[in-house]
């Protein structure tokens, strides 16, 4: 496997779309490379319409046309948005994309109770973390929800874990805490600290870096061995600092993992 996305001979380019549930994350791939990648607020009420000029905007934005795009892969664990950017696809593109889901060949074999229940985003991201760090393997997403994905050592999708994401637990709080303000995600200079907006922040950032590792080191206990541990989501990088068994950030794995799949079905 080259890597090069080909057509009758040609490298072309390829579109790829994380669609989530509080981020959409849209990449274009140009064989092998990824030229360009955004990260969009997600709206469930936007029509395909909406989103065929969204993107036109981006593309405008950075020089490349609409032509340019001969192929298009879809990751959604929001069905509402598969429908639009599936039809925005048709519409906008004239591509019938490759959505990720039930019968789509990923390569590597799913040991899970029910497959139809695990978003699509994990098993690519599983795709796409075993093509470039091997196993075992941890992949920890810091999304809506955070999530961790474990890959044996022979290439086996076996699971993991879902906990309240930190956006969403940290709204909460605010929410319910009528005293408590809205900060920002900043690692502070102490744990102890003198104040309630670094008090906010210890807790935060210190809190959920603790729940990773604690995670992540049971997860190590059943397998019986030791796994390579690798992060994405747009808070990784902030967690990762703080973190013991984070070894390494790719911020932009989903949309490889969806590139790599494209290539297994054409």
């Amino acid at each position: 496997m080259t890597g090069i996305i080909k057509k009758a001979g040609e490298a072309f380019m390829l579109l790829a779309i994380d669609a989530g549930n509080t981020n959409i994350v849209l990449g274009i791939y140009e064989g092998d490379r990824l030229i360009e990648r955004w990260r969009v607020s997600t709206d469930r009420q936007k029509t395909y319409d909406e989103y065929g000029i969204l993107i036109k905007n981006l593309f405008d934005y950075h020089g490349h046309q609409f032509a340019d795009i001969k192929a298009i892969a879809i990751a959604s664990v929001v069905p509402p948005l598969m429908t639009a950017l599936a039809k925005m696809s048709q519409e906008y593109f004239d591509i019938q994309p490759l959505v990720i889901g039930p019968g789509i060949k990923t390569g590597m074999p799913i040991k899970f109770d029910n497959p139809r229940e695990i978003g699509a985003d994990r098993i690519v991201n599983a795709v796409a973390a075993y093509e470039a760090y091997g196993s075992p393997l941890v992949v920890v997403d810091f999304g809506t929800a955070t999530t961790f994905d474990v890959v044996s050592r022979q290439g086996e999708y076996i699971g993991g874990a879902i906990s309240p994401g930190i956006g969403i637990s940290t709204e909460a709080l605010f929410a319910r805490a009528a005293k408590l303000p809205r900060v920002e995600l900043i690692k502070p200079q102490n744990v102890i600290t003198k104040n309630t907006v670094n008090g906010l922040q210890a807790g935060i950032i210190y809190g959920f870096a603790g729940q990773v590792d604690g995670i992540v080191k049971r997860m190590k206990k059943e397998l019986g061995e030791e796994a390579f541990v690798v992060a994405t989501g747009g808070l990784a990088e902030l967690i990762a600092s703080e973190s013991e068994t984070i070894q390494k950030v790719d911020p932009w794995l989903t949309l490889e993992g969806l590139r790599i799949i494209y290539l297994k079905n054409r």
